[in-house]
């Protein structure tokens, strides 16, 4: 492996842009998620965090449905050529274990993994190069929240005809649907096919699903991963708590960590001072969780058709192969 990268950054992650983002987020006291990794501390945070409690690490039978995805969607590359775009790559252990049976196919591979740490980007680079060949792989970096272009930001470089497999797991409860679905919709094309993943609630009684899963995020990894974001900010342990709720919005229920601060607190950024009053809250997080009926409805809504899906047996997880209608 050379002892250089070459990374692509998008504007939506250049510095004047972040900074215009952070101050934002604490005006509105409510956190963007991508300043959860924003250092190499964080990114090495959130990684240790998912290795400890992703189903997917640990559940057989949810790593089982993973496999049939790729099986499914590998099966219907026809072509001699594929790129794989993995949106959120995360460290990239998913997007390998389809990289590697793309190979064995016999398929010439690209991969482009993009996310919104460097930090993540290199792990997920590093983690690929067991499939794939250093100078096939094009490492991004992106906000997609904030990208205007995302449409055109993964043309390139120009792939002509290849057919894409684009990957977008577990991110789709750390987005506001109304704002992340219709740019999923249009970066994918009429020969993409879409490999899209999301947390479930399991059971019949969508209440009852989410008392389920609330300790999976309400722990002591989740809790010291999201106040790194204010620790590094000034903030103190003594100046509030951090509460875990469930609550409903859109028709969606979302698992909610706001820091209710117990007494004021200023934080400073360059010449900008933000003053929190005691008794108020700062929303870290959230992340809505699914059902399969309504994951099939919101990406019908925005013309994207589940062609077939594999939900784990403990009803936590789904995965959806889905193609442009």
């Amino acid at each position: 492996m050379s002892a250089l990268a070459n990374v692509a950054i998008h504007s939506s992650q250049f510095p004047e842009n972040v900074r215009r983002d952070l101050l934002k987020s604490l005006r509105s006291r409510r956190i963007a998620h991508k300043f959860h990794y924003d250092s190499v501390k964080q990114t090495q945070k959130w990684l240790a965090l998912h290795q400890q409690f992703s189903p997917s690490r640990h559940d057989d039978n949810c790593r089982a449905i993973y496999e049939q995805g790729f099986k499914a969607v590998a099966g219907q590359i026809k072509a001699k050529q594929v790129r794989l775009i993995g949106l959120g790559c995360g460290g990239g252990q998913k997007d390998t274990r389809l990289l590697k049976r793309l190979k064995a196919a016999g398929k010439g591979i690209a991969y482009t993994p993009s996310d919104v740490a460097t930090a993540m980007v290199l792990t997920a680079r590093r983690t690929a190069l067991a499939a794939c060949r250093e100078k096939n792989i094009l490492p991004m970096v992106c906000d997609l929240e904030t990208a205007e272009d995302v449409r055109h930001i993964f043309d390139l470089p120009v792939t002509g005809n290849v057919p894409r497999i684009i990957t977008f797991f577990g991110m789709i409860p750390n987005f506001e649907p109304a704002t992340i679905l219709p740019k999923l919709a249009s970066l994918v094309r009429p020969k993409d096919f879409l490999l899209f993943s999301a947390n479930l609630a399991p059971g019949k009684d969508y209440g009852v699903g989410m008392k389920k899963i609330l300790p999976q995020y309400d722990n002591g990894p989740t809790r010291d991963w999201l106040l790194t974001f204010l620790w590094d900010l000034g903030v103190e342990k003594n100046d509030g708590e951090l509460r875990f709720e469930i609550e409903m919005k859109g028709g969606l229920k979302r698992v909610v960590a706001n820091f209710k601060l117990k007494r004021a607190r200023r934080i400073e950024i360059e010449d900008h001072v933000f003053a929190f009053k005691s008794g108020e809250k700062i929303r870290l997080f959230f992340s809505y969780r699914y059902t399969p009926d309504r994951i099939r409805e919101i990406l019908a809504a925005h013309k994207l058709k589940a062609h077939q899906q594999w939900i784990a047996e403990s009803g936590e997880e789904g995965v959806f192969l889905c193609r442009k209608t």
